[in-house]
């Protein structure tokens, strides 16, 4: 009896030195700049999205946030620097919903997504906006289908890269509609949506967040927004599903994640923190501007959320027939 007390009054010791280190490391997190690596190009929705919440995670912590692009490979290169980084929470992955579909895509990732990385906070959602040239030939998303289905393995779709969400949304527009594209992926958005407005691909699933700017200024034409209602930001685009395909609905979303080992009540200030900046007005201005929709989550949430979403890619990316690389 005397030998489980002791037993149980050292666990004890240890878990309270343990809890102490962690919530200490909390309390002074953080205390130099924090770097968020966005594995995408600048202008994609993740940098956007990421460079507003940086900005004010500056003003919270004191200290600065800052972004760093590096792209390639789908986001895998980015995403490597994070997963062999140290565990601390100064260096941080901001990565869109790509993070769910890479596993889809490729054959063996050099990191584990469910186990090399924490995930820590969603940064917000937004729908795609199918984008086509603005002289181009499709006025509606029925042209487009009708022509698609003329000519089947003959148009092209741009896309942010093999794998990339925007790829697989496109996929899944293909599947819904009954329709055969040719794939022609990019290194990002500003690159995809540059080729859509010129007319060498039919149409790229934006996130609307990066072609916002070329929907005002009348470069490109809007067949639809991907959510099953219209966005405030652009209440003139007719949603997908309100143009005759109730049943059609898909979004893109953003996120932060941590390296594997980083402290648990670290990873909880960071959320809180990030969920805080939500209320910040010039956040809330930025996002509304930009069509993103804050839908704060804790870790747990956040973790559940991911998952789902890695199941719902592999769904596509196999009726889609796509052989992982």
């Amino acid at each position: 009896m005397m030998f489980t007390s002791k037993i149980q009054s050292r666990l004890l010791l240890i878990f309270s030195l343990v809890f102490g280190t962690s919530l200490a490391i909390a309390q002074s997190y953080p205390n130099r700049t924090v770097k968020m690596i966005v594995p995408l190009t600048t202008g994609s929705g993740a940098d956007i999205a990421g460079r507003v919440v940086a900005k004010s995670l500056t003003e919270t912590w004191k200290q600065p946030v800052i972004i760093e692009n590096r792209p390639g490979a789908g986001g895998l290169i980015g995403t490597g620097v994070v997963v062999n980084s140290d565990p601390d929470g100064y260096t941080l992955l901001v990565q869109s919903a790509s993070y769910a579909a890479n596993p889809a895509i490729y054959k063996k990732l050099p990191y584990d997504p469910l186990r090399s990385l924490i995930d820590v906070a969603i940064l917000g959602q937004t729908p795609y906006v199918m984008i086509t040239a603005a002289d181009g030939p499709y006025q509606t998303i029925r042209d487009l289908v009708i022509a698609a289905k003329s000519k089947p393995g003959e148009i092209t779709f741009a896309s942010a890269g093999v794998g990339s969400s925007t790829h697989l949304a496109a996929e899944y527009f293909n599947q819904m509609m009954g329709i055969k594209l040719i794939h022609v992926p990019y290194k990002g958005s500003p690159e995809a949506i540059q080729d859509t407005m010129s007319g060498r691909t039919a149409f790229y699933m934006a996130p609307l967040d990066t072609a916002i700017g070329q929907l005002r200024g009348g470069k490109v034409r809007a067949l639809g927004v991907t959510s099953k209602t219209r966005n405030g930001a652009v209440p003139e685009i007719a949603s997908v599903a309100e143009q005759g395909y109730p049943n059609f609905e898909i979004g893109l979303w953003f996120g932060v994640w941590a390296p594997a080992g980083t402290p648990a009540a670290v990873v909880k200030k960071i959320n809180t923190d990030i969920n805080q900046s939500m209320q910040d007005p010039e956040v809330k201005n930025a996002y509304e501007t930009k069509g993103i929709k804050a839908t704060p989550m804790s870790p747990t949430e956040f973790s559940k959320f991911v998952r789902e979403e890695m199941a719902k890619y592999q769904k596509i990316a196999k009726e889609a027939n796509i052989e992982p690389q």
